[in-house]
């Protein structure tokens, strides 16, 4: 199926109202230059033009039809455009799925009678062409005609709307509206518009995440096209998800798994509308950044203070080398001090040949990207021209050591679209406000990293696995002796059902043992574990004293010159499938909260990055003079536990090591506990 002839329509057949005469009006107004052909079983004109009563009217097959009429005609125009060979149609009627079971069945009957025809929606806008001027949309836009721009794909018809309204300077070439996406979904169009030669980035307004895998396959698509993603994704609150849930009859999906999946596949993540244009601005004119080293110039320290208050850890502002050092003494005035961040004050501010030679001399430093702090007069009762200097100035010295760079406003009102405009002729981005324009900077930062990087394989998924699948429990010994198998090593133990089978165990094992009760959950709140027994008399006392609670004992080796503690598990979500999950272990790690979930399959990096940003992670590198942890060892265990999952997907249905010892540096890590629940064959 393909959607070429919706998206670039030569002809456009419109059904309804007022809907579809504002679609007219729009696309008028935008200088769409296709046929129009109206469809109105009363009326005989419509803003000019002939109307047509039924699809068997129309002077041709159209490459476009938007339908908005109620939900139960929807279906029957449908059918006939289908048997007419229409290119695509948008839908534009609601009471579908999102209405329940009654709408769910009509949503079925849509479907069928779209036959192969590509369709948009139900319960959406449409789509807006300003390449061409295609302006399939029941209500007004603020877009203006571009010759390449961003596309952007939301599942919010009103956000849509809003983001053509914004006045930030950015250029879009595509807005979707995808609906309730019945066979125009997230994917299908992140492929379709990665495709279009004069889009040059994707912005994504996710609202769920349907098909995690798909999602994956099509961000690689666009990765080997060169279209860097950027996205919100909401629904990271309760109240937010229900709202999703209620909204769209879809699964709001993991908040944290999809972050996971962002990062894994280098679609940038934002958390605001605003950040989300600026970082399509910075994609669009300046690509994915190779790293996140800034030059910073302002005439104010207060503004470049606010600046790097502003910056996350993965954004810097190095020093300068010597050699661009004294390159910048020796041009600028005497009182002005050559460093990154660079205050240039006012000594030649209108002056474009002298900052012309103080930027060139500042960006021959190798920055990653330079910021420009300008606000400008406002237009309406000020007098903009004596910011030339600064502004011709930068964009020459950017031109000339071959710099990208921006402009960056300190707040959104100080920076207008006709600056914007003019700034992107020279190849130069204009950013409105400095935390929005920062996290615009850092999106292209992460995208640039993820591209340096191997793309990671498909996704697993959860085929062949039913959460109602039958599973059985194994107990601590049994799970213990599972992941010896697999090469987790464990501590050497015996299992016992009598007092003398334990300290005849013990005497085996060696001095000091620990006593677990097998069979128990949350052993440590019930007393079912003695720790550190050191005889035979304190094995029979901890045996006799757990018998209310267990036929059978495990009798342990006590592990000693612990460094830290990790819980390692693997869990499912409805739509990602199995997941690793790797935090701060022991009896707080419900109350920390410190962890992190690995899609899979996982790589050895991944998964040291991962420990790397745990919050316990100064435990693993000789904290206040204790030894180094055995992260290797500790790495061997996490993808020895992911390779189980990996080698047989439906297998495991949840998996637990709590606590992971971590041993010195070279004496490895042991498996304390486990509990794995693995699927009935």
């Amino acid at each position: 199926m393909t959607f070429e002839r919706l998206l670039e329509p030569r002809s456009i057949a419109i059904f309804g109202g007022a809907q579809a005469q504002e679609v007219i009006l729009q696309s008028d107004r935008m200088g769409y230059k296709g046929e129009i052909w109206p469809v109105h079983p009363k009326k005989t004109e419509i803003l000019g033009r002939t109307v047509y009563h039924s699809v068997e009217d129309l002077p041709g097959s159209p490459d476009a039809a938007y339908v908005a009429v109620n939900r139960h005609l929807t279906i029957d125009i449908v059918r006939d455009l289908a048997a007419r060979d229409t290119g695509g149609a948008i839908c534009y009627a609601t009471g579908f799925t999102e209405a329940g079971e009654e709408g769910s069945e009509l949503e079925e009957r849509l479907l069928e009678a779209s036959g192969d025809m590509p369709l948009v929606g139900p319960n959406c806008y449409g789509l807006l062409n300003y390449l061409n001027g295609a302006m399939l949309w029941p209500d007004q836009q603020g877009g203006r005609r571009v010759d390449e721009g961003v596309a952007i794909i939301t599942m919010s018809s009103n956000v849509g709307f809003n983001l053509t309204m914004q006045r930030r300077g950015l250029p879009i070439a595509y807005m979707i509206s995808l609906g309730n996406r019945l066979k125009f979904d997230l994917h299908d169009a992140i492929h379709t518009f990665a495709r279009q030669d004069r889009v040059t980035a994707l912005g994504l307004f996710v609202e769920a995440m349907p098909d995690p895998k798909a999602f994956q396959e099509a961000v690689n698509v666009a990765r080997e096209l060169a279209k860097p993603i950027v996205a919100i994704k909401i629904g990271r609150s309760e109240v937010a998800q229900k709202m999703v849930v209620s909204h769209t009859a879809s699964l709001a999906g993991s908040d944290v798994l999809v972050s996971a999946l962002f990062e894994r596949l280098g679609v940038a993540r934002v958390d605001s509308l605003e950040a989300l244009i600026e970082a399509l601005k910075v994609l669009h004119v300046l690509g994915p950044l190779n790293g996140g080293r800034i030059g910073a110039m302002s005439t104010s320290g207060g503004d470049l203070t606010l600046l790097a208050d502003g910056m996350g850890p993965s954004l810097t502002m190095p020093p300068l080398s010597e050699k661009v050092t004294q390159r910048l003494r020796a041009t600028v005035h005497e009182r002005i001090v050559a460093a990154n961040p660079f205050d240039f004050q006012m000594f030649d501010w209108n002056d474009e040949e002298q900052n012309a030679k103080n930027f060139t001399a500042f960006l021959s430093e190798d920055f990653d990207v330079a910021l420009c702090l300008l606000d400008y007069p406002r237009e309406d009762c000020c007098d903009q021209s004596t910011w030339s200097g600064a502004e011709s100035g930068f964009v020459r010295a950017a031109k000339q050591t071959g710099t990208k760079g921006a402009v960056l406003a300190t707040f959104s009102d100080t920076i207008s679209e006709s600056v914007a405009a003019r700034l992107m002729k020279e190849g130069i981005a204009s950013l409105a406000g400095i935390d929005a324009g920062l996290a615009g900077i850092q999106a292209a930062v992460d995208v640039g990293a993820a591209w340096r990087r191997s793309p990671y394989p498909l996704l697993l998924t959860s085929e062949g696995y039913s959460k109602d699948d039958p599973v059985e429990v194994l107990d601590e010994a049994d799970s213990k002796a599972f992941l010896a198998r697999c090469g987790v090593p464990v501590p050497l133990a015996r299992v016992v059902r009598s007092v003398g089978e334990a300290v005849a165990a013990a005497d085996k094992l060696g001095y000091p043992v620990v006593v677990k009760a097998l069979g128990v959950a949350h052993k440590t709140e019930v007393g079912g574990v003695r720790l550190d027994l050191g005889s035979a008399d304190e094995v029979s006392a901890a045996v006799t004293e757990m018998s209310n609670l267990s036929e059978s004992f495990l009798i342990e080796e006590m592990v000693d010159g612990i460094v830290a503690e990790l819980i390692v598990g693997v869990a499912r979500d409805e739509q990602f499938g199995p997941y690793l999950l790797i935090g701060g272990g022991g009896i707080l790690v419900e109350l920390m909260k410190d962890s992190a979930s690995l899609l899979l399959p996982v790589d050895r990096e991944r998964v040291m990055n991962a420990l790397g940003e745990l919050q316990c992670a100064p435990l693993f590198h000789g904290f206040r003079g204790r030894p180094r942890a055995d992260l290797s060892a500790a790495v061997d265990a996490i993808l020895a536990i992911a390779s189980l999952v990996e080698e047989d997907p439906a297998s495991i249905a949840e998996f637990d090591v709590n606590p992971l010892m971590l041993l010195a540096d070279g004496r490895g890590v042991v498996a304390a506990d486990a509990l794995i629940r693995r699927r009935l064959s």
